[in-house]
């Protein structure tokens, strides 16, 4: 466990943020709070190396796993898109999870010319791992929170998925208020 990550996020308080009255300062403590706990984050995963580790894929390739787990099928262009990475770049990424046994690629249904991707068996196992690694990484500290805390952070950390969900472009048009889809 590292010794000592935190400090005092900001001014917002879960009081304050609850009010209905969503001022200006209000979303800049929140972003400023959200950025300073992604910091933490990272902090946390560098000195839990052997505990959370992504070893051995990269950064970006954990997020073509990410995005092949949440949208099971999909072919490159579509997770080109989705990455805002260029076709070369996602083609050599899937070539390497591929090489490695992470993703599996097969004829799409829909049109003989493009292959769908897929998590493998391997790759799924993976990501349950990786995941629960880090879980249990964060628990240690969410278990110093008091229960009321904790009851906050996830009503916020739920808000805030919500919030990108409506705010993410779909194949289908533009954003949709309320729709949240979760992997």
């Amino acid at each position: 466990m590292p010794r000592r990550l935190t400090r005092q996020l900001g001014s917002a308080t879960v009081e304050g943020m609850r009010s209905g009255i969503s001022s200006s300062g209000d979303r800049d403590a929140a972003a400023h709070a959200a950025r300073e706990v992604i910091e933490l984050l990272e902090v946390l995963w560098t000195q839990d190396r052997d505990l959370t580790s992504t070893a051995p894929v990269s950064a970006s390739q954990l997020k073509v796993l990410y995005v092949l787990d949440r949208d099971r099928g999909i072919n490159l262009r579509t997770l080109g898109e989705l990455l805002g990475s260029a076709p070369s770049s996602v083609s050599r990424m899937c070539d390497r999870l591929h090489a490695v046994g992470f993703i599996e690629r097969s004829l799409s249904s829909a049109s003989r010319r493009e292959l769908e991707l897929r998590l493998s068996v391997r790759g799924e196992s993976y990501l349950a791992e990786l995941r629960a690694r880090r879980e249990a990484s964060l628990l240690q500290i969410i278990s110093a929170m008091p229960p009321a805390e904790r009851v906050a952070l996830v009503a916020g950390l739920n808000g805030f998925r919500s919030a990108m969900a409506d705010l993410a472009p779909r194949e289908d048009g533009p954003p949709q208020s309320g729709a949240v889809e979760t992997a």
